[in-house]
């Protein structure tokens, strides 16, 4: 390993010989300099230092504009300021021009070792740590994986996965990654066998069910409405628990997470059949056949979600004993999302509101069909960040930090996740065969069974079937379907994009967060 090289500007470098010796015995490489012009001589010819020290108070040119200068050449490089002086307006100019650390003089060499380890050895320590951590770890969660988990059991794998993925983001550790990636997929090979044994099962009621898209209204939203404080409903299509997360920091700011719980979508995990099912309170199957002018069909032209209001209306009928003010906002394009940003306070006039948010769907098409889109976000750290950078300046998160100014109930959730596939299967279907790459409905499908979940009877799992010899398959763990046609092309196109429909913890285990107004 190279040597950390640190360049030292100070008029009284003769002087600081002790500590200088102490670095080099330490293992650093000391480059000393006596002024301010020599300073920034250095770190124009040396292009490897690592970190600068840098006196405030040298003659001709000072720390301050020595600093300046270096900066505008090497914005990222590390500089700590070191002053006899620790006037306010100084350090405020100092910190203003991003300094790393400050250090008050006489400094002793502990001082500046303490100060390197934070500046230069933190990235690295705090790798060895994630990275000995997750190791130790990585049994336990193996063990529960092949422990025949209950349904909190798989939630708790699964957030443990997501909590090591987004340690090891910031650590950069890219084996621990590697190894984490392969736990996952362990662990979606067990969930998506844990899904196929029970999920006729939880349809029926005929087991303990998880809550699922069809009575997460009913358990989990309306249970919150009440006369004293508007209830307000965010749905961001396709959130996953790992996009919740990463953005719950900001959230947090300014509302207080109450309960983080979960749902599971149920199959398809697309919007179609999630979503409608959220709303109307209802499996598929039963909407087809109680408002079949509300539903249409894979194969049937027209959109599959512009109902949701009136089945939410229905559904608040049925449900809520007393009348319900309640109104619904889709927002699909940026003039929708700036109405949402300039009436948001309307919302505190309702019992309930609902906003549902399209960005991370219509960003998870996008990327298939974008090139630009799949080198921003060609993985789960990609992806997850470009999440973050979006709900950032989103008019969603404007509108909520205008209505954090009042008291309301906040309830994140979403109607199903996506998965990165990477695993193409072969599939042969009719010309009305659907087009998602995770779920095929239709008839006389020829597929590789180990790689599905087949329901040949949709009826027996709440799904409409549009003719006697309807049926459905669902991709399990990474798969992605593709027919024999350009098979090659097809595959090098889909694979490692982000996709929905199938069976995965990414898809089937959703957030559902209750806020408060801190």
């Amino acid at each position: 390993m190279d040597k950390i090289k640190i360049l030292w500007a100070d008029d009284e470098i003769d002087m600081l010989k002790p500590q200088i010796m102490f670095l080099e015995k330490k293992g650093y490489e000391v480059v000393a300099v006596s002024n301010g012009h020599d300073a920034i001589d250095e770190c124009e010819s040396n292009t490897d230092i690592d970190v600068v020290f840098l006196d405030e108070s040298m003659p001709g040119i000072t720390g301050l504009e020595t600093l300046a200068k270096i900066k505008t050449a090497s914005p990222l490089l590390p500089i700590v300021m070191i002053t006899k002086n620790e006037a306010e307006n100084v350090m405020e100019e100092a910190i203003g021009s991003q300094i790393s650390d400050y250090l008050i003089k006489p400094v002793n060499p502990n001082q500046i070792l303490m100060t390197l380890k934070k500046i230069i050895d933190n990235k690295r320590l705090v790798r060895e740590k994630t990275s000995t951590d997750y190791q130790q770890e990585f049994r336990e969660i193996l063990m529960s994986i092949n422990s025949a988990p209950d349904l909190d059991g798989w939630a708790d794998i699964y957030k443990k996965i997501i909590g090591w993925e987004l340690k090891l983001d910031q650590s950069t550790s890219g084996e621990m990654s590697e190894i984490l990636t392969m736990q996952k997929s362990e662990a979606n090979a067990e969930f998506s066998k844990f899904v196929e044994r029970n999920y006729e099962d939880w349809i029926t009621e005929k087991i303990e069910a998880p809550i699922m898209s069809q009575n997460l209204m009913r358990k989990k939203i309306l249970p919150e409405i009440n006369d004293d404080v508007p209830t307000i409903m965010v749905l961001l299509d396709n959130l996953r628990f790992d996009q919740w997360k990463i953005i719950e920091p900001i959230i947090s700011e300014l509302f207080r997470v109450e309960e983080e719980d979960y749902f599971y979508s149920i199959l398809p995990t697309s919007t179609q059949y999630s979503r409608n099912a959220i709303f109307a309170g209802m499996l598929p199957g039963e909407i087809a056949k109680t408002y079949p002018k509300w539903w249409l069909n894979d194969f049937e032209k027209g959109g599959k979600n512009m109902h949701e209001k009136d089945l939410l209306g229905e559904q608040l009928k049925r449900t809520v004993r007393r009348p319900v003010k309640f109104d619904y906002l889709k927002v699909t394009n940026v003039s929708l999302g700036k109405q949402l940003l300039d009436n948001a306070l309307n919302f505190l006039h309702n019992d309930l509101s609902v906003i549902v948010y399209n960005f991370i769907d219509m960003l998870s098409h996008a990327r298939t069909e974008m090139e630009v889109l799949k080198e921003l976000a060609g993985d789960e750290t990609a992806y997850r960040s470009l999440t973050k950078s979006w709900f950032e300046h989103s008019p969603l998160w404007g509108a909520l930090q205008k209505l954090s100014e009042r008291d309301i109930k906040l309830i994140i959730t979403t109607d199903h996740g996506t998965i990165r596939v990477n695993t193409p299967s072969k599939i042969v279907g009719d010309r009305d065969t659907t087009t998602n790459l995770r779920y095929k409905m239709g008839r006389n499908l020829n597929y590789q069974k180990k790689d599905v979940l087949a329901c040949k009877d949709p009826l027996k799992v709440g799904l409409p079937r549009p003719n006697l010899s309807s049926s459905f398959v669902f991709a399990k763990e990474d798969k992605f379907f593709l027919y024999p046609n350009n098979y090659n092309h097809f595959n090098n196109y889909y694979k490692n994009t982000f996709q929905h429909g199938g069976i995965s913890l990414e898809e089937i285990v959703c957030p559902v967060i209750k806020l408060r107004t801190r």
